[in-house]
């Protein structure tokens, strides 16, 4: 952690996989293109307060073929977020937020050692989770935050989060809270 008690800790915002396949094409959901505006707005709030801000991408094979063989292609057959395809690039107005010393996180599955090693090697006092979808990628990296940066701070912004199942986005934000992830 740091080290200074006058060196005011950094917060860092992540990004989980707010992707054009998870709003509007492969698995995309109604409801999930209006977290567009909100997710820009808590950006821009944590660069201007001298945060980080992280990106995931979900990201898998470059054909159907390929990820239908995997075991989440098994489990989940519903080809996404294929390399070469529009399906792995951010959604609307947050692809234009995006910058260049953003970092930017390719996971081939829910959660992300990478990331969670981020974290813990830049030892944030602050760890904000946003986007898709809640109760698969997002709680998996918020778990994975908690796990890493056990003495962090660790939110979900719950309407800055969703999935197309309202029931499992409920219970994905009451587990996060069972584990001291604050859902605010």
């Amino acid at each position: 952690m740091f080290t200074d008690k006058n060196q005011k800790a950094k917060e860092a915002l992540v990004v989980v996989d707010y992707q054009v396949d998870f709003v509007c094409g492969a698995l995309g959901f109604k409801g999930a293109e209006t977290l567009d505006d909100g997710i820009c707005a808590e950006i821009e709030r944590v660069r201007s307060t001298g945060g980080d801000i992280l990106f995931t991408y979900d990201t898998h094979a470059e054909t159907a073929e390929e990820y239908l063989q995997s075991a989440e292609g098994k489990a989940l057959p519903v080809p996404h977020c294929l390399r070469g395809s529009a399906g792995p690039a951010l959604y609307g107005k947050t692809a234009s937020c995006i910058q260049p010393q953003d970092t930017r996180v390719f996971k081939p599955t829910f959660g992300s050692a990478a990331l969670a090693d981020i974290l813990k090697k830049r030892g944030y006092t602050k760890i904000t989770l946003v986007g898709l979808v809640s109760h698969i990628c997002v709680i998996s990296n918020a778990i994975l935050a908690k796990t890493f940066c056990p003495d962090a701070e660790v939110c979900v912004i719950s309407g800055l989060t969703a999935a197309a199942d309202r029931n499992l986005h409920k219970a994905a934000l009451d587990v996060m809270r069972s584990v001291q992830i604050n859902v605010i």
